[in-house]
């Protein structure tokens, strides 16, 4: 174990790591199959492990998401894989069971946050920290952690605004651009994640600087920079036979002589890498084609025709250039390759004194470059990203333009070709990147910065005598007071009242209104009485008619919120004019909004972050502003009172009328939208847990109730069932904060 750089901690740490996308299992990683299984699997999967070796974890798990696909192996199926005594993978189903590309599991996301919420229940724990890994697990980590108050850290790996401005400079078109990607949603997840996180975990100071501070929520003070660990033990001694054998196989049947020195590059075909721009660059060079060999492993591949697009394009582009270039007896690039045979490639590399290149475009992490140290490789990289920390910190190799092919060329020959520097470039290399990137160095770092965000006292599921009126409840109806309430006949009223006379339903209303307006509502509509109010968007719970407040959750909302910094931010604002008093709140400032100078909720957020605030602005109809503190909201407050009280998701009928309501009603809740709600929410594609009506008002509860079956206690759709989903459609996901 490590014991470097330890602080004395007072408790043992139980930490939650979201990682959504791609296919994550213990052993055996599909590195490379597509886009999404890549350099970032890999480096949480292997940071969890670490972390288990650690005496100051006493629980970690990866969580991501369950995959029942014939196509795919079972292990994708499993709802928990031990890794350890200490460490595991969780599986949470949601959404069409198959496999999805990144982009469109982001519709997704809401159903993904209930499934880990429920999990967490089921297994009464409480982690003292969730860490998210990419801008989809941003958006369900930092809602997770503001439902169960506790910090939050986020990594982003790749960021999409970094990935805008290349496909920009690339000339792809805009539209077709937000079409495939929905940067527009993922940027905005980001910037969501960046203003709740307690802590920013970067591996370069190259990211804080370049990528990050594109971000109007960058601020430094919590950005980290920690270097990414590698698993060095997978390159002591002289590796399995078996696994030497099958890389050589694989290798020798495309070169003429095996004993040239090797240019050896591992990397998924994906344009950014720019694997075709080596090949180039070895091509051009007469020395590199007289004296070494060429090594391009970029993934697994059986017919180019069923490989993704992306991947099919960039392999389609190398073949020709292996061709055009007469690349045959020089250069290989085998079809398939086994997770383990990755050390081989490095091994049978360095025994013949080859190197190592990476020549993409951007490279945030470059974890093959600290592979290939480890195995005793030099390098030569992208001066992008990780690789200017990497080759800074070990000195072992060179930096270039990747755009240049043939400064790539000359450097990758420069170090072929002159025996004395490279023995010096490989000795230092294998001594400094242990030095450097350990796993053990990485989580001694890690955790020292770790407990300086993790509150000394731990939480705990705390009794309460609100908790019998609750439970007691078998099904709940959810919902805001409708706009045209008063509208409704006395027969409707008394028919919604009937509900809940002698029947085990309850009925919460979660409404913009504070508490007092809300029970006004309600006393002069003669509306049921409900046994719990989310006002003011989320920034209040009470409970009862008495109004017991919930002082757990005002705890939480009042994290890092600035309601003063927020008055200043916005009193220059001549479109923004202060409501009554009445209607604010100590964790609500609420403004009117003049039409004909309205700003979007875009550009106010920009100005809060812009002022180091974080926060949430909620506008409504272009006529009402709202902010409150970043861990509140309508959505946050009702999945708290889910995990505080033990109420199964898909036993609330929620029914949405305004666009607040938006991520309330994608996630396992039984929700309908009335034919006269927000058109944000008439938008949402219907599923098996959303229902449209054809009626407005309370009509439009009855029918979806009817729908439902939900007063008779029918059982819930599965979330899969009936799910039909085109791997061309548009992400339906709008990020209301």
């Amino acid at each position: 174990m490590s014991t470097a750089n330890k602080t004395s901690p007072k408790r043992k740490l139980d930490i939650l790591h979201i990682s959504i996308h791609g296919l994550i299992r213990g052993e055996n990683l599909e590195l490379g199959r597509d886009p999404d299984t890549g350099g970032q699997c890999l480096y949480v999967l292997e940071l969890v492990k670490a972390l288990a070796k650690d005496e100051r974890v006493k629980r970690v798990s990866l969580v991501t998401r369950k995959v029942i696909d014939s196509k795919l192996s079972p292990d994708y199926a499993k709802s928990r894989e031990k890794i350890d005594d200490i460490a595991d993978i969780i599986r949470i189903e949601a959404g069409p069971r198959r496999y999805l590309r990144k982009e469109i599991v982001w519709r997704h996301l809401d159903a993904f946050i209930d499934g880990t919420l429920a999990y967490l229940r089921r297994e009464k724990r409480v982690p003292d920290l969730i860490h998210a890994h990419y801008a989809d697990a941003g958006y369900v980590g930092r809602q997770i952690a503001a439902v169960l108050g506790c910090p939050f850290v986020f990594t982003g790996h790749s960021l999409g605004r970094v990935k805008r401005q290349r496909l920009v400079e690339g000339g792809v078109n805009p539209e077709e651009m937000e079409k495939r990607y929905n940067l527009g949603a993922r940027i905005e997840a980001e910037e969501l994640s960046l203003d709740a996180a307690s802590m920013v975990c970067t591996s370069t100071r190259q990211e804080v600087e370049e990528q990050y501070a594109l971000y109007d929520q960058h601020t430094e003070s919590r950005m980290r920079v920690i270097p990414p660990g590698v698993d060095l033990t997978r390159f002591d001694g002289d590796g399995c036979p078996e696994i030497a054998e099958s890389v050589n196989a694989k290798l020798e049947r495309f070169l003429n002589d095996t004993s040239k020195p090797p240019v050896l590059t591992i990397a998924r075909a994906d344009e950014r890498k720019n694997l075709p721009g080596l090949v180039r660059a070895f091509a051009k060079n007469k020395w590199l084609r007289e004296n070494a060999n060429l090594i391009v492993i970029g993934g697994n591949r059986e017919e180019l025709d069923k490989l993704p697009p992306g991947t099919r394009k960039v392999w389609l582009e190398l073949l020709r250039t292996f061709d055009d270039s007469d690349l045959y007896g020089i250069a290989a690039y085998p079809k398939n390759h086994k997770s383990q045979e990755v050390a081989g490639f490095y091994r049978w590399a360095a025994e013949r004194k080859g190197l190592f290149v990476n020549p993409a475009f951007t490279e945030p992490f470059g974890l093959t470059l600290l592979e290939a140290a480890a195995a005793g490789l030099p390098l030569v990289a992208t001066h992008d990203g990780g690789p200017r920390d990497i080759i800074a910190n070990c000195k072992n190799g060179t930096l270039i333009d990747p755009l240049n092919d043939e400064e790539m060329g000359d450097a990758i020959e420069a170090i072929l070709s002159d025996p004395t520097k490279y023995e010096e470039l490989t000795t230092t290399g294998h001594r400094e990147v242990r030095n450097h990137y350990s796993w053990a160095a990485h989580v001694a770092t890690y955790l020292d910065e770790v407990y300086k965000i993790i509150p000394e006292k731990p939480r705990v599921r705390s009794n309460s005598s609100i908790r019998g009126a609750l439970v007691e409840r078998d099904r709940w109806i959810v919902m805001d007071l409708l706009p045209r309430i008063e509208n409704e006949s006395e027969e409707t009223i008394a028919r919604w009242r009937d509900l809940f006379e002698n029947k085990p339903v309850g009925f919460g209303i979660a409404t913009g209104l504070s508490f007092d307006e809300a029970w006004e509502v309600i006393h002069r509509c003669g509306m049921p009485q409900p046994g719990f109010v989310i006002s003011s968007l989320g920034a209040e719970i009470r409970y009862g008619e008495t109004g017991v407040p919930d002082e757990r959750w005002n705890n939480q909302v009042r994290n890092r919120w600035n309601r003063e910094g927020i008055v200043e931010a916005f009193s220059t604002l001549d479109c923004l004019s202060p409501q009554d008093d009445s209607f604010q709140h100590k964790f609500k400032v609420s403004y009117f909004m003049d039409s004909n100078k309205a700003m979007g909720r875009v550009a106010l957020q920009r100005i809060l972050r812009e002022n180091g605030i974080s926060a949430k602005v909620i506008v409504t109809a272009k006529a009402f502003v709202d902010v409150i503190p970043v861990r509140s909201g309508k959505d946050v407050a009702l999945r708290y009172l889910e995990n505080r009280w033990g109420i199964d998701p898909a036993r609330i009928f929620y029914f949405g009328s305004y666009g607040n309501d938006i991520a309330a009603v994608r996630g396992r809740n039984l929700s309908v939208l009335a034919a006269d709600s927000d058109r944000v929410l008439r938008q949402l594609l219907p599923r098996p847990r959303l229902f449209h009506a054809s009626l407005p008002g309370l009509s439009g509860m009855f029918e979806g109730l009817d729908h439902y079956q939900f007063i008779e206690g029918s059982k819930p759709p599965k979330p899969h069932e009936n799910e039909i989903i085109s791997e061309e459609d548009v992400p339906e996901i709008e990020l209301h904060p």
